[in-house]
Formats: C-alpha cells, structure tokens, sequence
C-alpha cells in the first residue's frame, strides 16, 4: 500500500553526495557522529513529512510516494530533482569593501550574507571577492538512505508531531487537549520566550487546520509559573501524603491572585478558518541547506 499525497510520515534518512560518499544531512545519531555534523544538543529522530507536497527535494518527494512503512530503501536524485544545476549567471565578482566591517576577516570557503542571499567566497585578491550563489550541492547526485518508519493517522498524533514541527519541544511537553472541533494548545515559560513566537503559532495553527479535519478553532495557553512551583516541580517525585496534595506544587488561589505574572488562565487564541492546502517548508530542510554550506 503506497502514500496518497498529503500522508503523514516520520521518515529517517541520510543524505550523501554520490561521488565522495560525504553525508550532509541525517535524522541518525550514530551516522552524524560519523561525519563533521554531529550536534550533541539535537535530539535526532525521524522527520516529519507530508508526502508530495514539497516538504522535502523533487526527488525524493517522488520516491516516497511508492514507498510503504517498514520500507528500506536507496533513492538517487539527480540535479534537476535535488539542489539544481550549476548556473555561472550566480557567480559574481564584487569589491571586497561591500563586506563591510569583516572585509578583512573573510577566507575562501566562507558563508556570507550580501544583499538578501547567501553565497559561498569563492576567490579573493586585489580588493575583490568572488562570491557564489549556487546552492554548495548545485550539479551534485545525491543518494538518500530511507526507512520508513510511520505513518500518522490519529488526529492526536497528527497534532503532537505538527507541534514539534515547528516548536523546540519533546513528547512530553506537547501538551494540548483535543475535543470535537477544538485544540487548546498549551506553551511553557521557556517556549512562550521564544522569538517570533507569533508567527510560529500562525503556521502551526495553519498546519493543524490543514491536517485534521472538523476543527474551528485552536487556543495557545501560555503557562508561567510561580518560582514555588518551579522548585517543586524540579524536586524528585514522591509518593504525595494527603497533606501534600492539600498543599500542592500548583500555585494557589492566592498565590495566582499576588502573582505579578500571568497565570495559566491568560490565552492567546487563534480563532481563524481552516486554511487552505499551503504549507511551509521545513525549517529542518533550511537549517541543513546552511550547515551544507558551511
């Protein structure tokens, strides 16, 4: 049984340049550690994927629509379907002045960000540097190393994986209820500081309306709590006494009502109409498109 487009999978994978073996993107540990990738404060995991709906490369894209779960399998991707071919029209030659303060600083090799784009220095001498446009696997064969791992069906695990699509969170902190046509979802103090959390919760809401069916509205909660509760909830786990639960680690009534914080009641709610078929990219795409070209 294959994917319709639209199916979501958690799909793990490495990804090398067919010529010289080098891995530049894994959702696996042991082969990250393998290369100069490895990151040890990422949680390496499967990845969330929408089949045929541009979350991934062409190729790719393509492949997985005949895969099934269980399924192991080696894709080889060619320029036209991966990173494009080399095109000479973005290469360009610029005074090195234009690098601002770092002018002097830059080296062959390096990453820069001029004028909106991102390109790699390719030369430099006589006051001048030659930056390249081209993606740093423009013109290469890739080959993906796949297995997939599941297919998500229920509407709350469709919910909880769109989360930590877009949020730094782990399973156990993507809490949110699920009733008919509602989600609450429900952010922590440390999530609810994140930058551009606004337009995070945007796309998230964009992603669950678009994926499960019959829902007309979706509130965040953003929860601080009080520096008791905090201490409590970082203590070791015990067997709680009656007394204890009477004196719970929540903040109280009171405690909430002295608080100069917001408490846990305080929402922000998105209170739009499902959306239609849009999606973003994957910010994990993005993110490994840049390590690439570092």
């Amino acid at each position: 049984m294959t994917f319709d487009k639209g199916s979501l999978i958690l799909l793990d994978y490495t990804a090398r340049i067919k010529d010289n073996g080098e891995i530049f993107e894994t959702t696996i540990e042991e082969d990250a550690k393998k290369s100069n990738l490895y990151d040890p404060t990422r949680k390496y995991e499967p990845r969330l994927i929408s089949v045929g709906e541009g979350w991934v490369l062409k190729g790719l894209d393509e492949a997985l629509t005949s895969t099934d779960v269980g399924q192991k399998l080696s894709i080889e991707i060619s320029p036209d379907k991966g990173f494009g071919e080399r095109d000479t029209n973005k290469v360009r030659m610029i005074p090195q002045r234009k690098l601002g303060e770092k002018a002097n600083e830059v080296k062959v090799g390096d990453v820069v960000e001029l004028d909106d784009r991102t390109g790699i220095i390719r030369y430099i001498g006589s006051g001048r540097v030659q930056i390249d446009y081209n993606h740093r696997l423009a013109s290469r064969i890739l080959v993906y190393d796949v297995n997939v791992v599941k297919k998500i069906e229920s509407n709350e695990d469709k919910i909880k994986f769109l989360l930590k699509r877009r949020l730094p969170i782990d399973d156990e902190k993507a809490k949110f209820e699920y009733n008919n046509d509602t989600v609450i979802i429900e952010l922590s103090e440390d999530i609810s500081l994140l930058d551009g959390l606004q337009i995070i919760k945007k796309a998230v809401s964009t992603d669950i309306f678009k994926f499960v069916d019959g829902l007309n509205k979706i509130t965040f909660q953003e929860v601080y709590l009080s520096p008791k509760a905090k201490d409590s909830s970082s203590s070791p786990p015990s067997t709680p006494t009656a007394n204890e639960n009477a004196e719970s680690s929540s903040p109280t009534a009171n405690e909430n009502a002295e608080s100069s914080s917001p408490t846990a009641n305080e929402t922000v709610t998105s209170d739009t109409s499902p959306r239609s078929d849009t999606s973003l990219r994957s910010e994990t795409a993005d993110k490994s498109e840049r390590k690439a070209k570092k």
